[in-house]
């Protein structure tokens, strides 16, 4: 697929927010920072909230709500910068709320009923303003934490367990009506599906699992962030076999390849949404091609 480069030597860019003025927000996880890319090449930062700030989104006050990691050891190989594992200055995760006219970063969650946010790293926000986001956990040479998905209601900065123990918890999303919450286990390359009885309140799938398995890959990929589409499809960055997996709600899917094993994220924005915004977090590009269906419009990036 043609593409044009809007950014590059970023320090592995993710959690692309398309704004209304025509500039991409990204976040820049190994330099622990946010910046605003323009079509013209100008490019500022936006918050420097260290750690590792990973997903992004515009919240319903205006701010850019970041879903923090705590931050990686990175290492270079072969041209890619790649993530590891938990580095030795770990500052915990947390939920952080920025402004963007001064930059100013406010930690509004770090906990979930006494335990402690250990890698948050994706987030949606639905029409009424309640947040829900994924927990990865934080890897070690010799074992992980297991992840999970969680919910934080408008207004409150209690944050809520909607499901816990899976693998790898990395993007999230909700479907057109707001009625099924999706996240993508990153080790697995599992799409998960958790319809909702009410914002936060998932409905019982089987005797064993709140949620239901969408679609599984059969070959070896890890899967990343998402972005809906208005359709109702699930656009699921691919780690490995680098690109674009697209999953229907009934499994099927198919797969748009990009040039670098580290495509982590896809954001909609333009006119008629089918403008789609790329990371290619390993060789530190920000691209945009036209996609062939539209994205899902965000609720308050406008």
């Amino acid at each position: 697929m043609e593409y044009e480069v809007i950014a590059e030597g970023l320090r592995f860019p993710e959690g692309p927010v398309v704004m209304s003025d025509g500039s991409v927000i990204v976040v820049e996880i190994e330099s622990k920072q946010i910046t605003r890319c323009w079509p013209d090449g100008k490019r500022e930062t936006v918050a420097e909230p260290g750690g590792g700030p990973n997903g992004l989104a515009i919240g319903p006050d205006g701010k850019l709500w970041c879903t923090n990691n705590g931050g990686f050891i990175y290492h270079e190989r072969d041209g890619l910068l790649i993530p590891g594992h938990c580095p030795p200055d770990y500052s915990g995760g947390r939920i952080e709320r920025i402004a963007l006219e001064t930059g100013k970063v406010e930690v509004v969650a770090t906990e979930c009923e006494g335990r402690p946010l250990k890698g948050p790293n994706d987030l949606v926000i639905d029409k009424a303003g309640n947040l829900y986001f994924t927990d990865l956990g934080k890897s070690y040479p010799t074992h992980r934490d297991t992840g999970g998905l969680y919910f934080l209601a408008s207004g409150s900065d209690k944050v809520q367990e909607l499901d816990y123990n899976h693998i790898s918890p990395n993007g999230i999303g909700l479907s057109p009506d707001e009625q099924t919450v999706y996240f993508a286990d990153t080790m697995s390359a599992r799409v998960w599906a958790y319809d909702l009885e009410s914002p936060g309140v998932a409905k019982q799938a089987t005797p064993f699992s709140k949620g239901r398995v969408v679609a599984g890959m059969p070959d070896l990929r890890y899967f990343d962030s998402l972005a809906i589409s208005a359709a109702g499809n699930v656009c699921v960055a691919t780690i490995l076999q680098g690109g674009i997996t697209t999953v229907k709600p009934d499994g099927n899917h198919s797969h748009i390849a990009f040039p670098d094993p580290f495509v982590t994220n896809i954001a909609f924005g333009g006119e008629d949404m089918r403008d789609a915004y790329i990371t290619l977090s390993g060789t530190g590009q920000l691209i945009k091609c036209r996609w062939p269906e539209a994205g899902l419009k965000l609720n308050f990036n406008a």
